[in-house]
């Protein structure tokens, strides 16, 4: 499954016009407020119209202004989550999950939705109405109802953007079973690092109504350059597994291509995988191996490049097939020697790693 997208409109003072393509996963389109992220979610679900422009899905067109094809927003099968989650007051959770099959003409699937509520976590809510419900339960049922339409794609327009912390732990992990099992591409907004290292399969960065970069989440979160553009800093996304915990120390024991990491206790089972993300301030650079020190993680491998950015320098440094980035002063380079290939040390404190922070990926089963 791919979205590709290539779109122009002007409204009022601000001008969109942005292409990008994505395949399956999460697309998260990550930007500033009012870099031209929701104008794209608009556009893609049909409840606006671009000036200029081509968007399909899966293989269907749904606008090709070249040859005045626009399909209405209720013949694209675009499921979309908003900021609120919209439910109706008057009617139950099982009633609004039936409501989008109906909306969409199709027909009863007890399967399909014992599958639905049984990813999302909300069968013991049936039976109660959307005032009785967290923040994130409510979400998690609107999530659901776009669902059970059987959508081509479903649009995401800051689903946690109302939500408290604890209300966010709540629907992580159901948005990342969405991702993984859902079989229907997503696009994501944020602007929010924190969920989009942890949700995103593909960036897409606005800036002022342009793409600024588009690439794996791995690839465009660690670059240094982009850092101004999002307000985010750098830093990297490692894929690990959960190899081993200690119950003396409460520390969990992560393995992965950059090695092995020690973080705080996670309630994951063993063979868990996991991405971990390493804020480039959390890094360390040593140019001989450190002896004598607190911190509990130590990476070996190579400078790969290195950014300038006013007094400071980003240090990306290659640990076999996975990369870190340092912040560091330009000074501490200078005095350090250090150069493109030459081999270091990376030091991570393992306090430094947040668990809720810690994302979980699994293998794809489509419902």
């Amino acid at each position: 499954m791919s979205i590709q997208v290539d779109v122009a409109l002007r409204r009022g003072a601000f001008a969109l016009d942005a292409a990008f393509e994505a395949g399956p996963g999460l697309t998260a389109l990550f930007g500033r407020s009012g870099s031209g992220k929701t104008t794209l979610i608009d556009l893609i679900a049909g409840l606006a119209r671009p000036d200029r422009g081509r968007i399909v899905v899966d293989g269907t067109t749904l606008v090709d202004t070249r040859t005045g094809l626009f399909l209405p927003p209720h013949r694209r099968r675009v499921g979309v989550v908003f900021q609120d989650a919209r439910l109706f007051p008057h009617l139950s959770v099982r009633t609004n999950l039936a409501y989008g099959r109906v909306f969409a003409r199709h027909r009863a699937d007890p399967a399909h939705l014992d599958a639905v509520v049984g990813m999302l976590g909300i069968g013991h809510l049936l039976d109660r109405r959307p005032a009785g419900l967290s923040g994130g339960e409510r979400q998690r049922v609107a999530i659901g109802r776009a669902l059970l339409a059987r959508p081509r794609l479903l649009l995401m327009d800051e689903p946690l953007a109302a939500l408290d912390e604890a209300r966010k732990a709540e629907i992580l992990p159901a948005i990342e079973r969405l991702r993984d099992e859902a079989g229907v591409p997503i696009v994501y907004v944020s602007h929010a690092v924190s969920e989009v290292a942890r949700l995103a399969t593909t960036v897409v960065v606005l800036e002022a109504g342009h793409v600024a970069a588009v690439g794996s989440a791995e690839a465009i979160l660690r670059r240094a350059d982009l850092a101004p553009v999002h307000d985010a800093e750098a830093g990297a996304l490692l894929d690990m597994v959960v190899e081993a915990i200690d119950p003396d120390t409460g520390l969990t024991r992560l393995t992965g291509a950059a090695g092995r990491l020690l973080v705080p206790g996670l309630a994951r089972p063993i063979g868990t995988r996991l991405r971990v993300r390493i804020p480039a301030r959390d890094v360390l650079i040593a140019t001989t191996p450190p002896r004598g020190l607190s911190a509990r993680n130590i990476l070996a491998g190579r400078i790969s490049g290195m950014t300038a950015s006013g007094t400071e320098m980003a240090v990306e440094i290659a640990c076999n097939d996975a990369h870190l980035v340092a912040r560091i002063t330009r000074a501490a380079v200078r005095d350090l020697g250090l150069t493109i290939g030459q081999p270091v040390h990376a030091i991570v404190k393992s306090v430094a790693f947040d668990p809720a922070g810690i994302g979980e990926l699994r293998a794809s089963v489509a419902i």
